[in-house]
């Protein structure tokens, strides 16, 4: 499995700064559970896997914190927050109410040159899944369905999206990706983008009602 370290996640855009290359990549080690919950991590440690230097880890962490993702402890570090299976429930709920029926109504909207762009981050996220790369595959995922949702023009949808995702602890993708049986999960978004450009709304909604299922099910597994 990767270790935290920036050369992998190859999904970050060149024009983003260092701190927030780091945000990116803590906060994806979070969700995926590469970052453990209850563990406390310090800025030095973190700043020698990453190659870089404690200031902008300890800036990252303070991201998160406002975010809810990690707790600061004075002299310690900053402790990974646990969620409960209550927490998952009502975030997936939520998810279920809002993407699939916002993907039935974006689909007509998407040109070739969206589906395009939509292609190329879906076979993004396979490979991740395949290397067994989660950080990537965590941010790559979150690119994807952002990029998505943000046909609908709704700004606030996107914040509350981005918001839940946040809080989703995905501990069963490393045996997922050790068994092989995430990289066939992650096929999923490319069969959501062939749905999108043959215009089947309907079967694009259902198929993101299913994708969404993963994150309650396997994927949220200990």
């Amino acid at each position: 499995m990767s270790s935290l370290e920036l050369s992998h996640l190859t999904v970050v855009k060149k024009n983003v700064s260092l701190r927030e290359t780091v945000t990116l990549a803590l906060r994806a080690a979070v969700i995926s559970g590469e970052m453990k919950p209850g563990e406390v991590y310090s800025a030095p440690t973190l700043g020698k896997r990453f190659g870089v230097s404690p200031t902008p880890v300890r800036e990252a962490m303070l991201d998160l914190v406002k975010e809810g993702l990690v707790v600061s402890l004075p002299n310690k570090g900053f402790r990974v927050t646990e969620v409960s299976d209550d927490d998952l429930d009502e975030i997936t709920a939520l998810r279920l109410l809002i993407e699939p029926p916002t993907v039935r109504l974006v689909t007509p909207l998407i040109d070739d040159a969206g589906l395009a762009r939509l292609r190329e981050m879906a076979a993004a996220i396979v490979n991740f899944a395949g290397e067994g790369d989660l950080i990537a595959y965590t941010e790559a995922d979150r690119q994807f369905h952002i990029a998505v949702l943000e046909y609908s023009g709704n700004k606030r949808l996107l914040s509350l999206i981005s918001e839940l995702r946040s809080h989703t602890r995905l501990l069963g993708l490393a045996p997922l990706a050790a068994s092989g049986k995430l990289r066939e999960m992650a096929v999923e978004h490319i069969e959501l983008v062939d749905l999108m450009a043959a215009g089947k709304a309907d079967e694009a909604q259902e198929l993101m009602t299913q994708h969404i299922g993963h994150v309650r099910g396997e994927w949220a597994q200990h």
